[in-house]
């Protein structure tokens, strides 16, 4: 069974930073491209970043480049989003999406809305 799990998620003052963390299970986890999502209130579903199955590619989206930095730990199976200078604008809920590496890629998670499989997500909340 295969199971996709966020954490790291918490309340943060602007200008302040986290780490969210996820964990997959039940897959090859080093065949998997993996991405970083959010959704904020009242808003779509958006990309925030990506990583290919070894690292050597990430995108990110516009507004995360320089701030958010994702990373990943093949042999501890976690996939890490950094999050620095954070801004009450990135109050959302934070999702985790694993992709087979035969049938998406990091850049194509760029357009994903469906399939792989999800974490329930984690809540970073941003103070002003």
């Amino acid at each position: 069974q295969v199971q996709v799990v966020e954490f790291g998620g918490g309340l943060v003052q602007a200008g302040g930073s986290l780490r969210l963390s996820c964990a997959a299970s039940g897959l090859t986890f080093s065949q998997l491209a993996i991405g970083w999502f959010r959704q904020a209130p009242g808003k779509e579903r958006e990309f925030v970043a990506s990583i290919s199955t070894s690292s050597t590619f990430t995108y990110y989206a516009d507004s995360m480049k320089g701030r958010f930095t994702i990373s990943r730990d093949n042999a501890k199976t976690t996939v890490y989003l950094q999050m620095n200078s954070l801004k009450p604008e990135d109050t959302a809920v934070y999702y985790c999406a694993v992709a087979s590496s035969r049938l998406s890629t990091a850049e194509s998670m760029r357009r994903m809305t469906s399939g792989g499989y999800w974490g329930q997500g984690t809540q970073v909340t941003v103070s002003s």
